[in-house]
């Protein structure tokens, strides 16, 4: 029997539906767009990359992470912006960063809080983390887990920090929040906030005599070839937060976001690890390219910024500085 070109082409588009209806899902069924400020070469970027191929590996491409590194989708106030209406899926975001849209975000940045990281994991992966995470869900923001930034430190080009006389007029770059300000305020500095991306052309150019920030953005944002002194304050251990779109969350699967959560949780151990391993070889590393490094007091450093705990406990509320303070005592 000989068929006519219509009816031929009837049967094919039928047989084309029939076999699409045993196709697996698409290999892209949901890209997620997943941004950070800092370089590839830092250990976001690195777990970043293992959390999203595990996570399309193991859901068969349903859900696939794409990176998009060193701010091309913006600083993470513009990301933060995204995330919330849902038109960018995820990000990697210095906690801190959260302040302008829950300003109770801001108890991550008290200076001095721990002394050790592993103080600090106990506390973001137990109660404290959990309680922060219920504020930036009424923000549409899910936090699916806790990474590292590392303990903060100064970096200068007029001579070394060993006590806080020694920052007396200094013109230091801070992250856009208040009580960074006012930390280096208290410490006798002349703070100033500067987006991230912008920071290394001041440096260059000496409109800024110092900054801070964890020993592994000083090292792979190259600081060292436009600062000379890196001093270890120690005065801030950062968190990072793995987020996702409240939005973009709800469209995945129960199935998926297990998937999801179990692949975050692994890399985040994975991060903290480079972090803490890098450390070291990052000083050494700096001290290879010219810097100068020095310890400082602590004690005299925290004793000045006590006035910051004062001013700010009251406004993060007795709950949450309740548990603040269980996990800075605990052994």
């Amino acid at each position: 029997m000989t068929l006519s070109p219509q009816k031929k082409q009837t049967l094919l588009a039928a047989a084309l539906l029939a076999l699409a209806g045993f196709a697996p899902l698409s290999a892209h069924a949901l890209d997620i767009k997943l941004g950070h400020v800092l370089a590839p070469s830092h250990s976001w970027n690195k777990a970043a990359e293992g959390f999203a191929a595990e996570v399309k590996e193991k859901t068969a491409g349903r859900v696939n992470f794409v990176l998009f590194p060193s701010g091309q989708l913006g600083n993470e106030k513009t990301m933060l912006e995204g995330l919330q209406i849902g038109s960018q899926g995820a990000a990697i975001i210095g906690s801190g960063s959260l302040q302008p849209i829950e300003p109770k975000f801001g108890v991550v940045e008290l200076p001095y809080t721990w002394s050790s990281a592993g103080q600090a994991y106990k506390a973001y992966d137990g109660e404290l983390g959990a309680a922060l995470a219920k504020l930036a869900d009424k923000k549409n923001l899910v936090i699916v887990s806790w990474w590292e930034n590392g303990f903060r430190h100064v970096t200068n080009n007029r001579g070394p920090v060993a006590k806080p006389a020694d920052l007396a007029g200094l013109k230091t770059r801070v992250t856009p929040d208040k009580m960074r300000l006012d930390t280096f305020t208290a410490l006798g500095a002349n703070p100033a906030p500067l987006a991230f991306g912008e920071l290394y052309s001041a440096l260059q150019q000496k409109v800024f005599d110092a900054q801070e920030n964890p020993l592994s953005i000083i090292y792979t944002s190259s600081f060292f070839e436009v600062q000379k002194y890196l001093s270890l304050t120690g005065h801030v251990w950062g968190p990072a937060n793995l987020i996702v779109s409240k939005p973009i969350w709800n469209r995945l699967s129960a199935e998926d976001k297990q998937v999801v959560q179990a692949a975050a949780d692994k890399w985040r151990d994975a991060q903290r690890k480079m972090i803490s391993d890098g450390d070291q070889q990052f000083i050494a590393q700096l001290k290879d390219k010219g810097m100068q490094v020095n310890e400082v007091d602590k004690a005299a450093f925290a004793a000045a910024v006590e006035p910051v705990w004062k001013t700010y406990s009251a406004a993060y509320g007795p709950e949450l500085m309740a548990l603040v303070q269980k996990y800075r005592e605990a052994k």
